[in-house]
């Protein structure tokens, strides 16, 4: 059996078994409860590899890579930092988010956002930033997931020539039915088999990278130092303050993601937190090795002239395991890679369905009839506008995602992580915040504005909105927090 057979026919298991799972989880989801929340029941590696399988995705599978190809070790500053960034998120938010979550029988953000400030406002303008973060984040998923499939398929004996809107739709149609199907029980359950083949592919694929050189990563490093020396320097090709404005909006924006933050809500006990904080850790930090290897070796491989230079930098993965990864491992990680992002992308349908059917109709008073069947259909709508911004926003993988990483920052991190440590915050400053960042982030990035020195747009939205959360707290009147919520704010 040839190489192309292996990797297409690993595929093809794995997406069937996806379609297994939708249906598996079908029968465990009778309610929008279990739909939002997966019935408030994981256990600790459940929780554990969700959250760092969420963060990865085709993010770091593809984005990361593509990243490292294009600008050398520039985007270090982003994955290790998004690491060190569940000690902030866990240490910040895990234990009240979870107690807030069963104490009010809240199954979404804005529901905890608008228990925390007694605020319809507020619940409107979390639900509004997550469903704007959501299309650009799931629009990351949806076309490296496209991206992936097109450098398989496009081989004489499968489907030559496929182009990346027809690769789209598969994905699609795939992701659709697995998530309206089964909901975040099919993601989390999902993420357990494809967080341990993230963690094993990673550590083996790292050391294909090495044995691609003779003389291992040496050599590597010297065809790098001699076409670009600052291409592997600690600051890459993107510079010191544009890498600095990645450590920021990275580190610290990590506690405001809402697909990793929710899962906080998931588990069984409240005390399971210190167990999954090591174990989410460990899980990325491993899997992060396919992000730097990939992207490095293809980057040498390159300008060695041993490979052809990429017409487009987000194949620096799918080429590097068709080409150099022994076949059955290239068909494990690709096979891990679609589920990887099958089940991130599941996080930001539910995430943002919920946003459309459970949050929005509370905080105008609306009653929504039958609010499973409504998730269902809104989850197809959602998609439908992902794969549109995924196929004509132009943009790598790794910068729609770090958009949505960005968005989601500078929206949610005041809102919610200080938010719910710093009793002063007012209503007021939370929904000057929200707007303000979405403001700033959507307009750089719709009017094209360059900004000097590389500086990421999140960041610059983060650190308004974080100013002007503080300052409008002190300066506008306490507002009055439910003695319950107060105590959990006290914990």
């Amino acid at each position: 059996m040839d190489r192309d057979t292996i990797i297409i026919l690993s595929v093809g298991i794995y997406l069937l078994v996806c379609v297994l799972v939708g249906i598996w989880a079908l029968k465990r989801t009778n309610s929008s409860h279990d739909f939002f929340m997966a019935g408030r029941n994981l256990g600790v590696m459940l929780t554990a590899f969700a959250v760092f399988s969420s963060t990865l995705s085709g993010f770091g599978f593809v984005g990361g890579p593509g990243l490292v190809y294009r600008m050398g070790m520039s985007s270090v500053w982003m994955v290790v930092v998004a690491g060190m960034g569940y000690l902030v998120s866990y240490s910040l938010l895990a234990k009240r988010i979870r107690i807030l979550g069963e104490l009010r029988d809240s199954v979404s953000l804005p529901d905890v956002a608008a228990v925390r400030y007694k605020s319809n406002g507020v619940r409107i303008w979390v639900a509004v930033a997550i469903l704007l973060g959501v299309l650009g984040y799931l629009a990351t998923q949806i076309k490296a997931m496209a991206v992936v499939l097109q450098n398989i398929l496009d081989k004489p004996q499968f489907w030559s020539g496929v182009s990346l809107e027809w690769c789209v739709f598969i994905s699609c149609a795939v992701l659709v039915f697995y998530t309206v199907t089964g909901g975040i029980i099919a993601s989390v359950y999902t993420d357990l088999i494809q967080g341990a083949v993230m963690v094993i592919a990673a550590a083996l694929i790292f050391i294909t990278v090495i044995l691609t050189f003779e003389g291992g990563l040496g050599e590597m490093n010297q065809y790098l130092i001699q076409d670009d020396a600052e291409a592997i320097g600690p600051w890459g090709t993107l510079g010191m303050i544009g890498c600095l404005s990645w450590f920021f909006v990275f580190g610290l924006g990590s506690a405001g993601q809402p697909h990793v933050i929710t899962k906080l809500m998931m588990n069984r006990k409240v005390g399971d937190a210190r167990s999954i904080l090591p174990v989410t850790f460990m899980g990325y930090m491993f899997s992060a090795l396919l992000w730097i290897g990939i992207g490095l070796a293809m980057r040498a491989l390159v300008v060695s002239g041993q490979h052809a230079p990429l017409t487009d930098a987000d194949a620096a993965a799918p080429a590097f395991l068709q080409t150099y990864a022994h076949p059955l491992l290239a068909g494990v990680v690709f096979a891990g890679l679609f589920a990887a992002i099958m089940s991130t992308a599941d996080g930001f349908l539910n995430i943002g369905t919920a946003a459309v059917v459970h949050d929005l109709p509370k905080a105008f008073g609306w009653k929504v009839g039958n609010e499973l069947n409504a998730a269902r259909i809104t989850t197809v709508v959602i998609s439908l506008l992902a794969a549109l911004i995924a196929l004509y926003s132009g943009d790598l993988v790794a910068i729609l995602g770090a958009f949505g990483w960005g968005t989601f920052a500078a929206a949610l991190v005041p809102v919610v992580a200080i938010g719910l440590n710093w009793k002063r915050a007012t209503p007021t400053a939370a929904i000057v915040a929200i707007v303000s960042s979405l403001l700033i982030n959507f307009g750089l990035k719709t009017f094209g504005i360059a900004i000097p020195f590389n500086i990421d747009p999140g960041a610059i939205a983060l650190a308004f909105s974080l100013c002007a959360f503080v300052t409008i707290s002190f300066l506008s009147k306490p507002s009055p927090i439910d003695p319950d919520v107060e105590e959990v704010m006290g914990m």
